[in-house]
């Protein structure tokens, strides 16, 4: 699957479901696995890694401020 369906799919579920750390984990595989340095990130390897991890407590972030989620 290419990468931007996986982010795609990554964000759907973190906005669908509690605490999604499951994405945060495929991406860190998916780093362990595929992960190059990059030179434009000053030589992180990890990029999508904390790429899904800002995601997840941003999107947790707004969660708690829309009065329409449920509070769990």
């Amino acid at each position: 699957m290419p990468f931007w369906v996986s982010a795609m799919l990554l964000i759907g579920f973190m906005a669908y479901f509690p605490m999604f750390f499951e994405g945060v984990v495929i991406f860190f595989i998916s780093d362990l696995l595929y992960g190059a340095p990059e030179v434009k990130f000053y030589g992180i390897t990890y990029v999508s890694l904390l790429g899904s991890a800002l995601t997840l407590f941003l999107i947790e972030f707004l969660k708690k401020k829309l009065t329409y989620y449920p509070k769990y």
